[in-house]
């Protein structure tokens, strides 16, 4: 059974190319997205299946594949040529780290085998070339669309390219919803597993338009422990929620700091408040990213964590976010191959 379709390989058409030879049964098990967090339960599973209940056999060989699944966008919206999934990153309020959360998990994404482009479509404050070092403006395919810029394997476009440095974006929400729809339909993508955005931080009317412009298979939501930040994220939830888009799940960061000298944890912001969140609203938490003196020095130097020290702890971390989050899709791509459910949003808090 996949673990979290909850239905069997065979019926998802997952196992494939099934052989015997002599005592071992070999065979392929497409994934559903190469970042898998579940490969060694799903080969478990698969082993105590065979080696026993089939007589003769005593072992299996499995070749891992993947094919990432496409569900649908925003009611309404325009697909994107190429694209198979949109994954909006946002925040209730600035300074949590949103973009950093998006540039790092784009780039886990990748790492993992998945074909990503990293979307800034946070206009006021475009911080996604330096992040990536990138300084050049991007150039013209031969299509005559916008070719991306390339950075740590990921394709880029952000506002931080386009507009000259220190340029402040003095434009009314009809002019934004234009740029963004330009940023998503005027450029070269090619193909793409997943199409990660980076949306503004707030509620407020362009955060709207453009959250109801592009075509989300799903949005994350990034906060801090603590309790500010957290009512902050309540509204954003809930602004999904009348959006009708699936909200794939939390992330909590700067979640305490461990001091490399003495290993002793501090939570200079709370605790708990990602998972008192999570569980209020009824979503997964995806991750707790603690505070690492890395994180920020990376991103100030256009070498973020994931691209300079992508196997240490913090970058498991993000490679489990990333995981997560590629599950998370997996499962509502799946509700819309089952059948023509619309999609709910999370589920609000009864008030008594």
């Amino acid at each position: 059974m996949d673990p979290e379709l909850h239905r069997d390989l065979i019926t998802l058409g997952m196992a494939r190319d099934i052989r015997v030879d002599g005592t071992t049964a070999a065979m392929r098990i497409v994934l559903t997205t190469p970042a898998c967090p579940l490969k060694d339960r799903i080969r478990s599973d698969v082993e105590a299946a065979v080696i026993g209940p089939v007589p003769g056999i005593e072992r299996v060989e499995i070749a891992w594949d993947s094919q990432v699944t496409t569900g649908r966008g925003v009611p309404g919206a325009q697909s994107v040529p190429g694209v198979k999934n949109t994954i909006a990153i946002s925040a209730g309020k600035g300074g949590v780290g949103k973009t950093t959360v998006s540039v790092n998990t784009a780039i886990a994404l990748s790492l993992a085998g998945a074909r990503v482009g990293l979307l800034d479509a946070d206009v006021y404050g475009p911080n996604v070339p330096i992040m990536l070092g990138l300084s050049e403006q991007p150039r013209h395919a031969e299509s005559g669309k916008m070719a991306p810029l390339n950075a740590y394997g990921i394709k880029v476009v952000s506002f931080g390219t386009i507009i000259k440095p220190g340029q402040p974006v003095v434009w009314r929400g009809p002019m934004l919803g234009k740029a963004v729809r330009e940023f998503l339909y005027e450029v070269e993508w090619g193909d793409l597993d997943y199409l990660v955005i980076d949306l503004p931080p707030g509620t407020g009317d362009v955060q709207l338009s453009l959250a109801q412009s592009v075509p989300l298979t799903g949005s994350v939501i990034v906060t801090t422990p603590q309790d500010v930040s957290i009512a902050d994220v309540s509204r954003g939830i809930a602004m999904f929620g009348q959006l009708r888009v699936p909200v794939l799940g939390i992330v909590e960061n700067m979640s305490g700091f461990v001091c490399s000298h003495c290993n002793e944890r501090t939570e200079i912001f709370g605790t708990g408040g990602g998972a008192e969140l999570a569980q209020r609203y009824d979503l997964p938490l995806l991750g707790q990213i603690p505070l690492d003196p890395r994180i920020r020095v990376g991103g100030g130097e256009g070498q973020p964590l994931m691209a300079s020290v992508p196997d240490g702890a913090v970058g498991q971390v993000f490679r489990d976010v990333a995981s997560h989050i590629a599950a998370e899709v997996s499962k509502e791509n799946f509700k819309v191959a089952a059948g023509p459910v619309m999609p709910s949003g999370p589920r609000l808090p009864m008030r008594g």
